[in-house]
């Protein structure tokens, strides 16, 4: 199903949005560092698609460099989770945009690596100029919605190391892991009208530092 890059798809998935019952706090939050990522929704490479926009992280970062991310990082001081994304899409991608490109607000999922992330769906106007901070993001990649949509996007597998899934999302012959491909399903699941829960969704060991 593709999604035009248009008003519509903007009103629709802002009512998805709206409609989504966030799951209550993990009692474990308080020991978790927070941070927030920007699921940012944007005229696609395909003339008249929406997408997201993914970045693969730079070689030369000290954590989880060269994996798949949403851009974002960890939260300042007295900032919330919808102000620490939208700094940090300027800070990453170079676009500055206002608190009402905020179309909602998915729920936090925490990471092995002692993070609690917050996802934040945000609308990126076709003009919005992109300019990736080349210390941070090695390259941008528009996924268009109808690729997360489509079946088969997502399988789960298991590994010795823990009880719980994996997940995995397929792209372009790569696996992108969690915490990004679970965010990125939930959301998926979100443009279905479905509260699908993630957090127990697990990450690849690799991850886990």
């Amino acid at each position: 199903m593709i999604r035009p890059f248009n008003d519509t798809t903007r009103r629709n998935i802002a009512s998805r949005c709206a409609t989504f019952t966030r799951a209550p706090p993990d009692q474990a939050a308080p020991t978790l560092k927070r941070a927030a990522v920007a699921i940012t929704l944007t005229a696609g490479s395909e003339a008249g698609e929406t997408a997201l926009l993914l970045t693969r992280r730079a070689a030369g970062l000290r954590a989880h460099r060269a994996q798949w991310a949403l851009p974002g990082g960890r939260c300042d001081a007295g900032e919330t989770p919808v102000q620490a994304a939208l700094r940090e899409l300027h800070e990453v991608l170079g676009l500055e945009l206002a608190p009402d490109a905020v179309l909602g607000v998915l729920d936090d999922y925490p990471t092995r690596s002692g993070y609690l992330v917050t996802p934040v769906v945000v609308w990126a106007a076709e003009s919005a100029a992109i300019a990736p901070n080349p210390a941070e993001v090695a390259s941008v990649h528009r996924i268009a919605l109808d690729t997360i949509e489509r079946e088969g996007a997502f399988d789960f597998v298991a590994i010795p190391e823990s009880t719980r899934r994996v997940i995995r999302f397929h792209h372009g012959g790569s696996f992108i892991h969690a915490p990004t491909a679970a965010m990125i399903y939930q959301f998926r699941e979100v443009l279905s009208g479905r509260d699908t829960r993630v957090a127990e969704l697990e990450q690849p060991v690799f991850a886990w530092k």
